[in-house]
């Protein structure tokens, strides 16, 4: 049993935005929005997920939108990488999903609250190692809210959850972890099979499950969204090295001086900072041992890795290939 990517934002709009996912959705917002309380127990899903009409628009950028029994509005997004003005971005959407809930002439008494959530594959708050932050208007100083939680920001940062199955403790720990590891998954594991709606999810996000072309579109999606992310975070992380290690990355993994090594060493482990977090001291051990080629080779591969996991496979491999 294998499931598609449901960081693929066409696949995360089919799991989370169908006719078939307001009870998904509900669980999925509890869990981020509420702790796991079950707070929220009926919303309408806006604009529906639409398979015919998304295969013929594949460049369309996909989000889910919806509307709670209280009449809050939910904009909920995948982000795999940076982009210019991101926070910009954000805030937009959260201004036009607050302001468009009224049409010329209406009264403000009828505007109700709107929530983005921003679920990102990279590291946006590097103050903090929660996976989940909420923000709401308040004073500078005194930190006192305002506006009564009439507009709200939360940030689910992926790469900061590090929880293995066995360790998965409620169930905002199972949602982000499905969202992470669904790709990576042989079947539906117990622990999240308890959670009926995390069962559902995974059988829409089920290979068998879906016709040719949606497969098709899936994986067309996943590589464009592949290769954007690597221009992005490539050119990003690239930058950001320069002014750390003194020198353009291409003369630090080409160089042959000891000097050059150190800054080769140094780069690579910004480069995993970036996108998976700080590494352990025994993988920064094990970068210190790697030879410039395979410096050079790895920077290379990077953003082919996932997770943390593909990282430590590659390194594996490659210190036993030259120990042999």
């Amino acid at each position: 049993m294998k499931f598609i990517n449901p960081k693929v934002d066409y696949a995360f709009k089919k799991i989370f935005g169908s006719h078939q996912s307001e009870k998904i959705l509900i669980s999925f917002l509890n869990a981020i929005i509420y702790d796991g309380e079950k707070i929220i127990d009926s919303l309408t899903i806006v604009n529906p997920f639409n398979p015919g009409q998304i295969i013929s628009f594949k460049d369309t950028y996909l989000d889910v939108k919806a509307v709670l029994v209280d009449g809050s509005i939910v904009v909920i997004e995948m982000q795999v990488a940076r982009m210019t003005a991101f926070n910009k971005r954000v805030a937009y959407n959260l201004a036009k999903a607050y302001a468009n809930q009224l049409d010329k002439g209406e009264k403000y008494p009828l505007l109700n609250p709107a929530i983005a959530v921003t679920i990102t594959d990279f590291i946006l708050f590097k103050k903090t190692d929660d996976p989940i932050n909420k923000f709401v208007f308040q004073e500078e100083t005194k930190k006192l809210e305002c506006l009564d939680k009439e507009l709200r920001l939360i940030f689910v940062e992926l790469p900061k959850f590090q929880k293995t199955l066995s360790e998965l403790k409620n169930l905002t720990d199972k949602w982000i972890y499905f969202l992470k590891e669904a790709a990576s998954l042989d079947g539906i594991p117990e622990s999240l099979g308890e959670v009926v709606e995390i069962e559902q999810a995974l059988n829409i996000a089920n290979f068998i499950n879906m016709s040719p072309e949606e497969l098709e579109v899936v994986e067309n999606r996943g590589i464009a969204m592949q290769d954007e992310r690597g221009r992005i975070a490539y050119a990003e992380q690239l930058g950001e090295a320069r002014g750390i290690v003194k020198g353009e990355a291409r003369g630090i993994v080409k160089g042959e001086t000891k000097g050059r090594l150190s800054q080769a060493i140094a780069l690579v482990k910004l480069l995993i900072t970036q996108r998976f977090g700080e590494p352990s001291v025994g993988m920064s051990n094990q970068i210190g041992d790697l030879p410039l080629a395979d410096l050079e080779d790895l920077v290379k591969v990077f953003l082919s890795f996932n997770r943390m996991a593909d990282l430590e496979s590659w390194l594996q491999e490659r210190l036993r290939s030259n120990f042999e």
